[in-house]
Formats: C-alpha cells, sequence, structure tokens
C-alpha cells in the first residue's frame, strides 16, 4: 500500500474513543492509552504557585492584553489555561505489531504548532513501525490534537474570531478560521507558549517514568526510547534531550523533520499555523524584552534560571545569537544522537536555518542534515501533497525521507 492509500485508509479508521483499531492488510494494531497530566499546575490563571522542587512560592503575573482579552470572542478563548480539564485528561495512540508482548522499543512521534487533528502523521506512525518494527507513541503537545475545547476546532465560531481580530487589528496578515485561537490566545499572554512546553516536558518525564515503572500496557519498562519530530516538536525535542531529565534520555536518539532552529529563526506566519500579530507578540516577548519580563514575573525569572535546566535550554533555543557556545557545545555532545532533514522550499523552517543550528556557523558540529528537494509542489504545512496527479513521486518522497530517519533510530 502506497502513502497516498495508507492516507486515505487510516483516516477513515483513526479515532480516539475505541480502544484497539486493527489496521486493515496490516499486521500493525493501534492502541489508545488514558493519560492524565500530573503538571498542569505550572499553567497560567491560579493565584498561587509553589516551584515542587524548590518549595517556592509565587504570585500568578501573566500581564493580559486587555485589547486582546475583551474582545468579542468565545468565552472558552478566556479560560483559565489550568482549569482547561481537556488538556489534563486525554488518550494518546500507540502503533504497535499484533500478537506481540509489550514493545522492547518506542519512538515518541511529535506533531507541528496549532494541529487539531493527528490525519497526515497516521502514515508516518505506520511506516516507522514498519521499517524499525519499534512501537511509535503520537503524543500530543499541551493545547494541541486531543488536548483543546472543541470550540477551538469549530470552523464558524473560530471565524468570528479572526473576523473579530482582522477589525481590532487592520494590519494584520494570515488571520483565518483556523489559526484564530492559538493566535488570540498567545497575542493575550505570550507566555503560554512557555509554560504550556514546559508542561508537555513534564508530560514526557512522566510518561517516560510510567513506562520505567511497568505501568504502561504496551511499552516494556526498559524499552529504549527514541524520537521523530516534526517542526516544533523538534525544538521540544531537543530541550528534552539537551537537558536530559535524571538521565532518562542517555542512549535516546532523534530525528528531526522540518525543525530544529532556534524560535527567532523560524517563520510560523501561516494561515495553518499563527497570524502575524501573534507572531509579532511571541517574538516580541521571548526576543526582545525577555529579561525586561524577568524583573516584573518573579516565577517566570526562576524557572529560566540554572536551578531549572528545561527553563536554561529553553533560553539557549530562543534566539541564534544569544547563548551561542553554550547550545552549541550541548549540540557538539549530542552529534551522534541526533539527524535531521530539511526540505529546501520549506519557507516556516528555512533549511540554512536548520544547518546554522545543528552544524553551526563553521559547519563544526557534526550533526548529520540532509537537505531535500522533492519534484512537486509541497509546503511545510504539507510536505506530502495527497494529490492522485503526482502519488507516485510522493509515495517515492515520502520513502526516501522515512527510510533516512529509520536508519538513524533503528
Amino acid at each position: 500500500m502506497d502513502y497516498r492509500e495508507t492516507f486515505i485508509s487510516l483516516k477513515g479508521i483513526y479515532n480516539l474513543q475505541d480502544d484497539v483499531i486493527s489496521i486493515p492488510g496490516s499486521d500493525i494494531n493501534i492502541y489508545n492509552q488514558d493519560f492524565s497530566s500530573d503538571n498542569s499546575d505550572i499553567l497560567p490563571g491560579a493565584e498561587k504557585y509553589i516551584c515542587k522542587k524548590h518549595g517556592k512560592e509565587f504570585q500568578e503575573h501573566h500581564g493580559v492584553d486587555n485589547k486582546i482579552y475583551f474582545q468579542n470572542c468565545h468565552e472558552s478563548l478566556k479560560v483559565a489555561d489550568c482549569n482547561i480539564t481537556g488538556n489534563k485528561e486525554f488518550r494518546y495512540s500507540i502503533f504497535k505489531r499484533k500478537g506481540e508482548g509489550k514493545a522492547e522499543d518506542a519512538i515518541i512521534l511529535f506533531h507541528g504548532l496549532n494541529e487539531k487533528h493527528w490525519d497526515k502523521y497516521l502514515p508516518w506512525a505506520k511506516k516507522l513501525v514498519e521499517l524499525t518494527g519499534k512501537a511509535v507513541i503520537l503524543f500530543p503537545i499541551a493545547f494541541h490534537m486531543s488536548r483543546v475545547p472543541v470550540e477551538w476546532s469549530k470552523p464558524k465560531l473560530m471565524q468570528i474570531v479572526s473576523s473579530e481580530r482582522k477589525k481590532h487589528f487592520p494590519t494584520i496578515v494570515d488571520s483565518s478560521f483556523a489559526n484564530a485561537a492559538i493566535s488570540a490566545r498567545i497575542q493575550m499572554t505570550p507566555q503560554r507558549f512557555f509554560w504550556s512546553g514546559l508542561q508537555t516536558y513534564y508530560d514526557i518525564v512522566q510518561l517516560i517514568y510510567e513506562i520505567r515503572d511497568g505501568k504502561n500496557n504496551f511499552i516494556d519498562k526498559n524499552a529504549g526510547i527514541n524520537f521523530f519530530a516534526y517542526s516544533i516538536g523538534s525544538f521540544l525535542s531537543e530541550i528534552l534531550l539537551m537537558t536530559n531529565h535524571g538521565n532518562l534520555f542517555n542512549d535516546s536518539k532523534l530525528f528531526i523533520f522540518c525543525g530544529g532552529p532556534t524560535i527567532d529563526r523560524m517563520y510560523p506566519v501561516s494561515k495553518y499555523i499563527l497570524d502575524s500579530d501573534a507572531n509579532i507578540a511571541l517574538y516580541s516577548f521571548f526576543i526582545e524584552h525577555l529579561e525586561n519580563e524577568f524583573k516584573i514575573d518573579e516565577r517566570l525569572s526562576h524557572y529560566f534560571n540554572d536551578d531549572h535546566f528545561a527553563g536554561k535550554y529553553f533560553k539557549a533555543m530562543l534566539c541564534y545569537q544569544k547563548n551561542k557556545k553554550f547550545r552549541e557545545a550541548r549540540l557538539m555532545q549530542l552529534k551522534d544522537n541526533i539527524a535531521a532533514v530539511a526540505l529546501r522550499k520549506d519557507s516556516v523552517i528555512p533549511p540554512i536555518e536548520v544547518l546554522n543550528i545543528l552544524k553551526g556557523d563553521f559547519r563544526e558540529i557534526p550533526i548529520d542534515v540532509k537537505v531535500m528537494d522533492f519534484p512537486f509542489e509541497y509546503s511545510h504545512v504539507t510536505p506530502f501533497p495527497n494529490d492522485a496527479k503526482i502519488e507516485k513521486e510522493v509515495n517515492k518522497s515520502f520513502n526516501e525521507v522515512f527510510e533516512i530517519a529509520a536508519e538513524h533510530l533503528a
């Protein structure tokens, strides 16, 4: 079965309600597993916070922009992050061969920014199982996929939000129903990008500890853990490997597809990702004014200091020119753990920026980065178009990318 047939078939049967989904004509099943996040207490919206590691108490401070907050938009966008139940209790999927015991190795697959369904990743997961024999875990980033209120995915409701944003900000570019929810929320409170990322970071740590304690029904407690990461999922994966919480990822390998640069070298303005005003707010907060924000937000400052290495590496991955020696020294240590494929015509994650970050200005970091081009029209959001006219070319390119990934992750 080629890429297009697999995409159509899997899209037709995939859901998160069934405990087990049998893939027709395949020896692979999809298993859905419940997850309860222990880490939502760091999210914006509470009055007080306590750092579990240091026992230090903080007051909330998140500087909401009132011009954004009091737009005539749906109330679901104004709910405090820490009170969104679906972000705490959700299901994730595991692709695994039928009839085997618990998988001895697993690959965690991360998606891109502002994604609400797994459709395009289903053939990716199946192919990785076929090529490596390892189980593949589709784990959602906080406030993405199944971790969002259903209202954020309703086109009619979100078109109203987009129209409101265009009314308030006449120069806005690429506002759409698809990016209205995430754009409004990030522009209201740019810190959300860090806090939701940190929750996901700790959720992955929690997931690995649950596996190590034998609590996962499908992954062996001694399983090796690798990562396949796309777009912003690569940013998260890099921080996980750099930090190496509790030595959980000593031997983990990471394959990056269409990702890898620092935040200031990504260009996510797109109808499918972020609108221009949300991107400006994000850039302004984290690239231009972060040090000043630390002066007024003690909790944010605390999580970026030397006692919280996740925050320290997050900071090192914000700006290309800042913390370069620190970042590149760690990447040099991880040179054998990381490999990447960038696409020549990717305008969101330009390949030159992938090379600059992963290999350094003078290409002295020997991380394997391949720049590929496909003989058909593609984009960052849709690297493998579901188009019958070019299905042979798409299938060939898809196989080439995933054979490279499988070789690294095997």
